[in-house]
């Protein structure tokens, strides 16, 4: 049986059919708010339990707890603020106690909030604690600055989604946890990534699946900065890679339908504790975790987990170091196993990869897998 998830049980906030059609015809006569993209995927992870124990939207005594000192009120470790903003006027029209209808940008119906809090915050305070930065080039610095002056807490309910693609490869952590039990796994590391895997990644995730029962490969697939690959050719990538070179009794490839932070330490924490909501034991924290540019120290990410007790967290971090092929060595290695020089290392830059792979040229079977170069070329050549 899968450990149980943060907090001890998973949330569902999860309207039925009857319930959504219920409150689709009350909404009519209800405040109403337009919620931007990351506030309806946060409201969706909320609801299928990914982000338990929250049951909605973060009041004060929680943000306050997670901004300055990563845990909530309850004293449950958590780095992230899950936030739903407006702006002052609209927040002084609203009643305390009553119940809001949340639209998407869309203006389709995405679900309702219990409203319980509203307050100030100061976002250059969540900036510096959260992303380490205040500087606005950073993506979710800037998400943050053009979010309302005023957060709104409370409870919520989603109405049910069906992805627009991949629907059957998009499971819930409580689907998640299912094929968990059902494979019979009774460890299970789960991976990160929002990019294509290439060898380096291939050898990390090989060399943890040599000490436990199952691997979850655990693409995220929401919103992510401009320039990042898009998810459907990722999916392509992944699908290729697991069926050739994986074990398929012992992984897993499955989506994570999460928006993208780029908050690096404080994200790899996050990300750790929502993969023990999805049923996984150990959690793959490499070089760089979540960063974005060169806001974060190489291993800043694995730095940040002394700060918590493995009792509080649940789940047990697997660190990496840079990965690569040596050329000396005839074989992956990483800075830990390898005495050889940089000059025997493959290793390529992400310029010079998009580079090759716009020319029709794949990079190196030492850096790249044939299959995964194929198809990021047929992507890159598409106007």
């Amino acid at each position: 049986m899968p450990l149980p998830p943060h907090g001890g049980s998973l949330v569902d906030r999860a309207l039925s059919a009857a319930e959504a059609r219920e409150l689709g015809a009350r909404s009519r006569e209800m405040p109403r708010l337009v919620l931007n993209n990351r506030e309806v995927s946060d409201l969706r992870m909320i609801a299928n339990g990914a982000f338990s124990p929250l049951t909605g939207f973060m009041t004060r005594p929680d943000y306050e707890g997670v901004v300055r000192n990563a845990h909530l009120s309850s004293g449950l470790p958590w780095t992230i603020p899950v936030t739903l903003s407006t702006d002052r006027h609209r927040a002084d029209e609203l009643r305390d106690g009553s119940e809001v209808a949340l639209f998407g940008p869309d203006h389709t119906l995405a679900g309702s909030m219990r409203l319980r809090d509203r307050f100030a915050y100061d976002r250059e305070l969540e900036a510096r604690e959260v992303f380490r930065t205040a500087d606005r080039a950073h993506p979710g610095v800037a998400n943050l600055y053009s979010q309302g002056e005023v957060l709104l807490g409370g409870e919520i309910r989603a109405v049910p989604y069906r992805p627009a693609s991949h629907a059957d490869l998009e499971r819930t952590p409580a689907q998640t946890r299912a094929v968990i039990d059902e494979k019979g796994w009774g460890t299970v590391v789960g991976f990160q990534t929002r990019n294509p895997i290439h060898r380096a990644h291939e050898y990390i995730m090989k060399c943890a699946l040599e000490l436990v029962d199952g691997l979850l490969v655990h693409p995220l697939v929401g919103e992510t900065k401009a320039g990042d690959i898009d998810a459907d050719v990722r999916i392509r990538c992944y699908e290729a890679l697991l069926k050739d070179y994986y074990p398929l009794g012992r992984t897993l490839l499955s989506l994570f339908p999460a928006f993208m932070r780029y908050a690096g330490p404080r994200e790899a924490i996050f990300h750790a504790l929502v993969r023990k909501n999805y049923g996984c034991t150990h959690f793959i924290v490499g070089r760089d975790h979540a960063g974005v540019g060169t806001y974060y120290g190489t291993y800043d990410a694995q730095l940040i987990f002394h700060d918590f007790t493995a009792q509080e967290l649940g789940i047990q971090p697997m660190f990496f170091e840079h990965s690569f092929w040596c050329t000396k060595c005839g074989a992956m290695a990483s800075t830990k196993t390898c005495p050889h020089a940089a000059e025997h290392h493959v290793a390529l830059s992400g310029t010079k990869v998009r580079e090759m792979l716009a020319a029709g040229q794949r990079p190196p079977s030492e850096f790249s897998r044939a299959e995964v170069a194929d198809i990021l070329i047929v992507a890159a050549r598409k106007p």
